[in-house]
């Protein structure tokens, strides 16, 4: 992926999405549930940008790695 500076923007639908600055197209998109947004007390986007915050240090890590993994499916927990 080309570098370029991201975004966290909420859609108007209310979920949340990572996107390029100068794109409106989504690389990520967060869907909540009414459930999660109601545990979460209305801190869901917080949660959101954590969770791509760490989503994109890791890609970034990989990449830097040259990381392959092996084909297949995996378990992730």
């Amino acid at each position: 992926m080309p570098t370029s500076f991201l975004e966290i923007v909420e859609l108007p639908d209310g979920r949340i999405a990572l996107r390029r600055a100068e794109d409106e197209e989504s690389l990520v998109v967060l869907d909540f549930s009414a459930d999660a947004k109601a545990f979460l007390q209305g801190q869901h986007v917080e949660v959101a940008k954590a969770m791509l915050n760490v989503g994109v240090q890791m890609a970034g890590r990989l990449a830097e790695n040259n990381f392959q993994h092996e084909e297949g499916p995996r378990v992730l927990h």
